[in-house]
């Protein structure tokens, strides 16, 4: 890693801007936390931002260009919402700043990072899908690397109560863009994504079940598939895990999906998920929010890496 720290800033000051914020400070020694905008000068975010000695501003994107410290930010995270961020995008790139999306608007390439961060670091906009994706898709790539895959289904479960209102505000987005992420760097012909909030008290650690319809493929090969892939997000994610065991059912009757098709060999694989959130900002159930700010995190390091000449 290099021994220059990369300056960056967060649009927003809800849950996810809040939980990455502290997981800069906490955890990374490749980049600095230098501004937070939001929109709500009593938001708990930008209180907290103040309390850490990050530059703050209330006037959202036109505050934050006109911080001072705006000219030595090279990276900045968008944790708002599919709407703001295409307004945002367009004032980061005539600055010429590099940015991660955290919102579903997905201008620019999908990355979840053990699928295809790699190909995507000089990328002048990243998306981080959705945290249900971030969870989901590398099980999908895991079982597409071994067989074909001409459908697949996610249905993730997250607590009510860690869903702010940038999340509620885009939940047809995260549908939408899930299902074609799942697609597209997944490896899936068809993809469809079920979000579920759940009011439950005391809340429920997210969850997350992946289906995948597959072609003819080797059982063992597609199980140590997405173990492997599972080892890979618990590097950056410790609470992400396998809740019990990969199954299978062989097809052996000719099953139809309407509008898609026919198959008469292959398997239905079912994955079942739990990510436990490391509980920087929210408590532990909210594995929704640190899925998505720990694939950001590092996706934020693998770029400044990438800017400063490094191997992270």
């Amino acid at each position: 890693m290099s021994d220059q720290t990369t300056k960056v800033a967060i649009i927003g000051s809800g849950n996810i801007a809040s939980d990455l914020m502290i997981k800069i400070k906490q955890l990374s020694d490749s980049l600095e936390i230098s501004a937070m905008a939001g929109i709500d000068p009593e938001s708990d975010g930008l209180a907290r931002a103040k309390r850490m000695n990050v530059a703050t501003t209330s006037e959202g994107i036109d505050g934050l260009v006109a911080l001072p410290e705006f000219a030595e930010i090279a990276l900045v995270f968008d944790a708002t919402s599919a709407g703001a961020h295409a307004h945002h995008a367009e004032v980061l790139a005539a600055h010429g700043k590099q940015v991660i999306d955290l919102t579903p608007a997905a201008l620019g390439p999908y990355v979840v990072p053990p699928v295809n961060l790699d190909i995507n670091l000089t990328a002048p906009n990243l998306n981080m899908v959705t945290c249900g994706g971030q969870a989901t898709i590398p099980m999908v790539a895991a079982v597409a690397a071994h067989a074909e895959v001409p459908y697949a289904e996610i249905v993730a479960s997250i607590a009510s109560r860690s869903a702010g209102p940038g999340t509620r505000a885009n939940i047809d987005e995260f549908t939408e863009t899930t299902a074609r992420a799942i697609e597209e760097i997944g490896g899936a012909t068809h993809g469809k994504a079920i979000i579920v909030l759940n009011p439950a008290e005391p809340p429920l650690t997210m969850r997350d079940t992946v289906f995948c319809l597959t072609g003819p493929g080797d059982q063992a090969a597609i199980r140590e598939s997405i173990e492997a892939m599972v080892a890979e997000v618990r590097a950056y994610v410790p609470g992400y895990r396998l809740k019990q065991d990969v199954q299978f059912e062989a097809i052996k009757d000719p099953l139809a999906l309407p509008g898609l098709g026919t198959w008469s060999e292959g398997w239905k694989v079912t994955v079942f998920l739990e990510v436990e959130g490391a509980a920087h900002y929210l408590p532990s159930y909210a594995g929704n929010l640190d899925i998505m700010t720990s694939a950001a995190l590092r996706t934020g390091e693998q770029v400044a890496a990438a800017r400063n000449g490094a191997t992270a």
